[in-house]
């Protein structure tokens, strides 16, 4: 499996391929002759000793320090160095090689000055595996991800450390173990490798990719709630949705529909109820808001995959170098704000459905807690405290990051665009709002069983019967945390998905 670099047609499927499933790259031929040409102008301006911004000078602040000629590869390695300075836990492997295959892209488009010989080099570590560890934390979103890309970056030049082979070992011995040399870096090449958004939106491209499934997922969770409080199907009519129009709406309904079609418990018409609460009945216009939200994100995001965002910018065919502000992270921010916004309500309207299931007031008939033996056990009371928990975590984690700035650089980058903070809490977000749909489904599923099994559509059949090849009903009380954690992981993994696609084809 091979994905072809151009710098301006990379996919986000295309990106996840080489995250997660070792897909490798090769950057088309006419990429490297324009990558060649502005490195070629790149040569010409130092060799005429030109006073321009990251090839003959200082970064930041000391922009108006001129370098001498005979210091510009001292220049371009302390600039690596220096700004290695991220802290905290590493980044997951999947977000480092999703940096690396969108760095390459945006240096393929041929505007940033990089020896086609150390874009190769870059490539060549994503081949073969080379993976640097990259701390989470010391992006500001502005003048790109310096500090995380620099430790990408510390590697290409046989510094830092990295994972080859399952082993963390330092940068010059993975290298040396792929057979790749380290690189020399000469001018303009280490501003051109760190100066860019791709941690923030490796990071982003991750959650959205996940985010597509989940709500997804969410609409078969719900459909499975349906089944077990006997939910009034013709709130779901198609014609409903069409009259308010969005299209997220209109998506989830209809995939709504698709799963409980055949259903015996979930009917247009139940005889003890109107209609249902809103947690049911508004669910294609809260899961179809999220799902218009992540539509949005994407078109951005594939925009962002696709773009030059390091500074300066160079266009060889006019001559020209110019500083600007392509690296500021303002669009992914604001667009990553969002994203954690949608993806919390998947969250929160889950949990007011888990407490409907457990609370004998609410359940249409379930015993209390989802338990035959009431007081005795305890059943499924505090799993709804834990998806309590996760849910008003998300609220804090839900503030927008992109409201706050910090100057920096003496004053000079004096806005920022704190948009790797936004991706990365939208990761936190994610793995929240999956754990309260685990908790969902394996409540809903309880209070199938409660029923009595029968009655289920053929899809959301297919949804139980693959929960229940790893998680038996609750008889008497039992450590839960196990079966949440499975549960949680087979929405992960996509498993819940896949079973209900099985029956409805694809969902939207």
């Amino acid at each position: 499996m091979v994905v072809k670099i151009d710098g301006k047609s990379l996919t986000i499927e295309e990106v996840i391929k080489v995250a997660r499933h070792g897909a490798a790259l090769e950057i088309v031929p006419e990429a490297l002759k324009k990558v060649k040409v502005a490195r070629d102008f790149v040569e010409k301006k130092v060799e005429e000793g030109a006073v321009i911004y990251g090839l003959t000078t200082g970064f930041g602040k000391l922009a108006d320090v001129v370098i001498e000629k005979s210091e510009t590869e001292n220049l371009q390695r302390n600039l690596i160095l220096s700004h290695a300075c991220a802290m905290g836990r590493p980044l997951p492997v999947e977000v480092v090689r999703a940096a690396m295959v969108l760095r390459i892209n945006a240096l393929s488009r041929g505007n940033s000055g990089i020896c086609p010989n150390t874009l190769l080099s870059l490539v060549d570590m994503v081949n073969k595996g080379v993976h640097p560890q990259v701390p989470e934390k010391g992006s500001l979103g502005a003048s790109g991800d310096l500090a995380p890309l620099a430790h990408i970056m510390l590697v290409l030049i046989g510094e830092g450390t990295a994972e080859y082979k399952g082993e963390i070992m330092t940068g010059k011995e993975a290298m040396e173990k792929a057979g790749i040399k380290p690189v020399v870096l000469s001018s303009k090449e280490g501003l051109a490798l760190i100066n860019g958004t791709q941690i923030m939106t490796a990071i982003g491209v991750n959650v959205l990719y996940d985010a597509l499934k989940l709500s997804k997922t969410a609409d078969i969770v719900m459909a499975m709630t349906g089944e077990a409080l006997n939910t009034v199907t013709k709130a779901f009519d198609h014609k409903v949705q069409k009259l308010r129009g969005h299209q997220g709406q209109i998506d989830s309904a209809e995939n709504i529909r698709k799963l409980l079609k055949g259903s015996e418990n979930a009917k247009d018409i139940q005889p003890k109820k109107l209609q249902d609460p809103y947690s049911l009945r508004c669910t294609p216009q809260v899961h179809g808001a999220t799902k218009d939200a992540i539509s949005y994100v994407f078109e951005k995001v594939t925009l962002e995959i696709n773009a030059v965002t390091d500074n300066p910018i160079i266009f060889p065919e006019e001559e020209e170098v110019i500083s600007g502000g392509n690296f500021h992270g303002q669009p992914m921010a604001l667009a990553f704000d969002f994203l954690k916004i949608a993806i919390s309500e998947l969250g929160d309207i889950s949990e007011r459905r888990a407490e409907r299931l457990i609370n004998p007031q609410l359940s249409e008939g379930l015993p209390p807690f989802l338990t035959k033996k009431s007081g005795v056990c305890s059943g499924f009371m505090i799993a709804q405290y834990s998806a309590a928990s996760m849910v008003s975590e998300n609220k804090i984690y839900a503030h927008p990051a992109s409201v706050d700035s910090i100057p920096s650089s003496g004053n000079q980058e004096d806005h920022v665009s704190m948009g790797t903070t936004a991706a990365r809490t939208a990761q936190m977000i994610l793995d929240n709002t999956q754990k309260v749909l685990a908790i969902e489904l394996f409540s809903a599923c309880q209070g199938v069983y409660l029923r009595g099994e029968t009655g289920l559509s053929p899809a959301l059949k297919k949804v139980y019967d693959k929960v229940r090849e790893r998680v038996e009903p609750v008889e008497d009380d039992v450590l839960m945390h196990t079966p949440m954690v499975i549960i949680d992981e087979m929405i992960k993994k996509g498993q819940i998905l896949e079973a209900a696609e099985e029956v409805t084809g694809p969902l939207k």
